[in-house]
């Protein structure tokens, strides 16, 4: 009879076994010393508790479902030569931690956090500090990195990884960390039906966030600055990108947003502020620019003739060099309803919208293209008649690429940047 009672409590409460976990506590004034005995008597399910210290246990690997918590942040120190943490299990938590000085090595992706095959994994408020790759998946799922710092101060990409590195995996939340100093702050690679949001990621010695092969993900509400060559997409299908920030990326190959080969994607309602180039585009079709501002760029857009299919509509172009630039005459996109700051148009019906079309590649955006000496006449009154008689009688810049219903007001965009 007891018996068919624990079946009927298992097949209601399929965790009750877990009530059995136990609470093993580690630290310098604890009959348990170092993780590694606390890992020998943990059963699955177990919490481990670990006590502010400094820990130099070398390599810890987790085998099994565990909770491992540290209070007042105890430091795990890979002392520059190996390897930190390694999770070969599903259901293992890592909170309040400090990992710092994990090996590098040219030929091993040595990680602070490092977890292959593992489902159900949640690393969150732990600190990082000059990890050769901060966290690493490798095969997970159904897993969350949540509310970490990570810096490192590497001055050379061979020296340093990714903070945050994602390889085939499915279904990853990566949400409020805020990571600096790395190669590349967040990087996904192969990653399906993830979330990248309210993250921080600066002055990264590469890419801010880096995608590839990585279909039908969404990153919102990120801060994206600083970084050595801003944010790269490519190779990549079904990406929306909303409410983000991209801010102060410069540099000759800087850009805010590279998209390469990316296709039937959404950018929505983000800033694009000081930047080399706002959005640099190749090969890409079929994405949605919507709601966004263009502010102070070197380059609003430049879009190669290698791009079509592609949607302009209600953007915001203010005090930029240049709106928009091309490198071809035919360019089969579709640009309608943009507020541009240097359209010179009027609107007798007081509707909103221009009764001119306004073209926003100029003559002297496409010598540039052509000939990058030319800058050196930016802001000349050679280039400034140019324009104008280009604009008086229009044979050089592509006539298709043109915004037939140009608001005359700017636009004023909910933006909730955190």
């Amino acid at each position: 009879m007891r018996s068919q009672f624990y079946i009927l409590l298992f097949l209601i409460c399929p965790n009750v076994l877990s009530l059995e976990a136990k609470v093993i506590e580690v630290g310098p004034q604890k009959r348990i010393l170092s993780i590694k005995e606390a890992l020998l008597l943990a059963k699955p399910h177990d919490t481990i508790l670990v006590h502010s210290g400094h820990y130099k246990e070398g390599n810890i690997r987790i085998t099994q479902a565990l909770t491992i918590i540290g209070k007042d942040y105890p430091i795990l120190d890979g002392l520059n030569q190996v390897e930190i943490m390694t999770v070969l299990a599903n259901d293992v938590t890592i909170k309040g931690f400090v990992f710092q000085n994990t090996g590098v090595s040219s030929m091993e992706d040595l990680a602070a956090i490092k977890a292959n095959n593992a489902k159900r994994l949640l690393v969150t408020e732990n600190r990082f500090i000059d990890s050769f790759f901060g966290i690493y998946f490798s095969h997970c799922k159904n897993s969350r990195i949540i509310a970490n710092n990570l810096k490192a101060s590497a001055k050379e990409e061979h020296r340093i990884g990714n903070g945050i590195h994602m390889w085939q995996s499915d279904s990853i939340l990566v949400s409020k960390n805020e990571i600096s100093g790395h190669r590349d702050g967040i990087y996904f690679e192969f990653v399906t039906h993830s979330v990248i949001e309210y993250n921080k990621s600066y002055k990264n010695l590469r890419y801010g966030l880096h995608f590839m092969f990585s279909h039908n993900d969404e990153y919102r509400y990120n801060h994206f600055s600083q970084n050595g060559a801003g944010v790269a997409v490519m190779y990549t299908q079904g990406v929306k990108m909303f409410n983000n920030v991209f801010e102060e990326n410069w540099g000759d190959s800087a850009y805010g947003l590279l998209l390469k080969d990316i296709r039937d994607s959404e950018v929505v309602n983000n800033q694009f502020l000081k930047n080399s180039i706002a959005i640099y585009m190749e090969g890409s079709s079929r994405i949605s620019f919507r709601k966004n501002t263009f502010r102070e760029n070197g380059y609003g857009i430049r879009l190669q003739a290698s791009c079509d299919e592609n949607d302009f509509v209600q953007n915001n172009f203010q005090l930029n060099t240049f709106d928009m630039a091309t490198n071809g005459n035919l360019v089969l996109n579709t640009i309608n309803s943009n507020f541009w700051d240097r359209y010179e148009g009027y609107d007798l019906n007081k509707d909103g919208i221009g009764d001119v079309a306004y073209r926003p590649v100029s003559l002297y955006s496409m010598v540039v293209e052509r000939v990058p000496g030319a800058m050196l006449l930016w802001r000349s009154f050679l280039v400034f008649l140019i324009d104008k008689a280009e604009k008086a009688l229009p044979v050089v810049t592509p006539e298709n690429l043109k915004d037939d219903r140009p608001s005359m007001k700017p636009y004023d965009f909910t933006q909730q940047s955190k």
